[in-house]
């Protein structure tokens, strides 16, 4: 019982196809785009933040906690320290 993809997509109408894009593209955004993007702007930010900018950026670590759990495992930023011990 194996489906023809394009017999599939005909089954569908034009404005379920056009919803399912935009449903994966904001899971792409939201998994993927913003979480990349906050790890990178941490990284470079860290030591400068002020308080305020400092809250937002735990409250979108907060919002986008499940894409940053995604990234979590490959990225290190952990200092590197001042030579070999």
């Amino acid at each position: 019982m194996v489906v023809n993809l394009q017999s599939a997509l005909s089954l569908l109408s034009q404005e379920t196809l056009l919803v399912l894009v935009a449903y994966g593209s904001l899971a792409v955004v939201y998994l993927l785009v913003v979480p990349l993007g906050l790890f990178l702007w941490m990284n470079r930010r860290w030591h400068q933040m002020g308080n305020v900018e400092r809250l937002l950026v735990y409250g979108m670590v907060f919002l986008f906690f499940p894409g940053m759990v995604v990234y979590a495992p490959f990225l290190n930023f952990r200092l590197s320290g001042q030579g070999d011990v």
